[in-house]
């Protein structure tokens, strides 16, 4: 029996998915935080700061241990948002073809109970294929990722896109890297399989 209740402190759907992976229960809130990167900040240091905060802004009234993750897409040393339309979605995969881009994912757990809060940034990287206009198009219109930065969905079509995916964790891409999750967890005393 676990002594803490597991909080994910986000309303991303592809977050909850992944953290259902592990079978445990969990519940969801709503983090209170200003996304705005400070002047100068680089990627690792703004997803690191994002999850923490996103962590630890959290209300909680029982004793719990609350996920915070935040990530970003770098093209060519640009931190790069979601697209929101397709013409964006159409411009971001064109300035990706062929080339390798990076997220840097942070992920904090953060114990309500001891204040004691471990932040890890984990970095995954995408090489693209040379894509063409009509297959780039083609993409956007079948998939529509229109809410993902880089313009992809890894777990679905944008598979067809990639040469080549290299990281430690390829849940870490999606958003929520879950093999460093578990050994967090694991050191608070929160063991995934008891």
């Amino acid at each position: 029996m676990h002594n803490y209740q597991l909080i994910l402190a986000s309303t991303s759907p592809f977050r909850q998915q992944l953290l259902s992976k592990l079978s445990i229960p969990f519940e969801t809130a709503q983090p209170d935080c200003d996304e705005t990167p400070l002047p100068n900040e680089s990627p690792e240091a703004l997803v690191s700061r994002l999850s923490q905060v996103k962590a630890t802004s959290c209300h909680v009234e029982k004793p719990s241990l609350v996920i915070g993750s935040d990530q970003v897409c770098v093209i060519d040393g640009n931190i790069v948002g979601k697209p929101l339309n397709r013409d964006k979605a159409i411009a971001q995969l064109s300035a990706q073809s062929g080339k390798k881009i990076t997220f840097y994912t942070g992920l904090t757990v953060y114990n309500s109970a001891t204040k004691l809060c471990e932040t890890i940034v984990d970095e995954f990287h995408v090489h693209f294929r040379q894509l063409d206009k009509r297959t780039i198009e083609n993409y956007i219109d079948k998939e529509q990722p229109f809410y993902c930065a880089g313009s992809f969905k890894c777990e679905g079509l944008g598979i067809v896109l990639f040469k080549k995916l290299e990281g430690k964790d390829p849940n870490a891409l999606i958003g929520l890297p879950l093999i460093e999750l578990v050994s967090m967890l694991n050191s608070q005393g929160f063991d995934v399989l008891r």
